[in-house]
């Protein structure tokens, strides 16, 4: 049990609600023990009274007390910036949702390649040199997600178990579950997008658009959506499954539904008649929340990533749920 601590609101955690904070970093402080907190006045903000409900404002400071649980180890949320300076073999087990002798799924964050490529400094590829095995073996990927997407990313620690895996993604044994926020709400609540897509060259680089049946180079693309809730007609948060995965697939087809991903670089056009969220982060809203995959051995792996905290931010600032997609 530590003393009375001052903890500084981070630029993620703006308009946080302080219950919220509370169980971010004290997950084992009950609801009832916080109210008991905040009544007799033990728990402040910025040295006033505050209530369960109170949106924090980064840069101010939360007195908490003496508490009978120990705090989550808050060394950072892992972005694509807080990993710099730090150790591969340490950012790859602060990134780990789950470990196996021949699996791993890891939570890789926003800004993190997965892969090297032009302008890439660092990539889960190499980092994994990080964790070769006592043969030498280094765990291998089986597939990948845009860089700017953070989320489940799946590695094989065998070559036998890469094999496996990566057949599985080819012959779309998996379920693949992704979180967006999106610009406006679709004329259907849910439904299918199924066309073809093309890679063309541009100033600003590589970008895909819808192409025709038969067009050099299409791919045919299919994702299921659903809208989770909605914030007023401004915003939607939806469930994206793709069944099949060709490169910005998602990007894409939310743009040709009329519904472009917050902060996507690439697709999420200017329009003078709507004007960006205020407290809202412009960086890409997209998040690989769930994968489901045979595993080698047989059964079934199924892991849940948490979004990073942009996306935190976001949802709290909106009042969005997490529970509400299982509704």
């Amino acid at each position: 049990m530590a003393g009375v601590e001052q903890k500084t609101v981070s630029g993620d955690e703006n308009a946080m609600r302080l219950d919220r904070w509370f169980k971010s970093h004290y997950p084992g402080l009950g609801f009832g023990a916080l109210q008991k907190l905040l009544r007799s006045g033990q728990v402040r903000v910025d040295g006033g009274r505050a209530k369960s409900d109170t949106r924090l404002v980064t840069g101010q400071s939360v007195r908490v007390p003496p508490l009978a649980v120990d705090a989550v180890d808050k060394s950072g949320p892992l972005t694509g910036k807080t990993i710099r300076g730090q150790e591969d073999g340490d950012v790859l087990r602060k990134m780990l949702l789950h470990e196996d002798e021949k699996v791993l799924v890891f939570n890789k964050p926003s800004g993190l390649a997965v892969q090297g490529g032009s302008g890439v400094v660092r990539n889960v590829d190499d980092m994994l040199e990080a964790w070769r095995n006592k043969k030498g073996e280094k765990p291998r990927l089986v597939h990948r997600i845009d860089r700017d997407t953070s989320g489940c990313l799946v590695v094989a620690r065998t070559r036998g178990a890469a094999q496996f895996l990566t057949k599985m993604f080819r012959e779309r044994e998996t379920g693949k579950t992704y979180w967006a926020l999106c610009k406006g709400r679709p004329r259907r609540h849910e439904g299918k997008i199924s066309n073809w897509l093309v890679k063309e060259q541009t100033p600003d680089g590589d970008r895909m658009r819808i192409a025709q049946h038969g067009e050099d180079g299409a791919d045919h693309a299919v994702t299921h959506y659903r809208v989770i809730e909605t914030a007023g007609q401004q915003l939607s948060w939806m469930e994206l499954q793709p069944y099949t995965g060709r490169t910005h697939q998602l990007r894409i087809h939310m743009l040709d539904l009329g519904c472009p991903i917050i902060g996507d670089p690439k697709y999420f056009e200017h329009d003078s008649n709507w004007e960006f969220p205020g407290g809202i982060q412009n960086r890409l809203h997209l998040h690989a929340r769930r994968i489901q995959i045979p595993h080698p051995s047989g059964g079934m792996i199924d892991v849940v990533a948490p979004l990073p905290p942009h996306m935190v931010q976001s949802w709290n600032l909106l009042g969005l749920e997490e529970s509400a997609a299982d509704e």
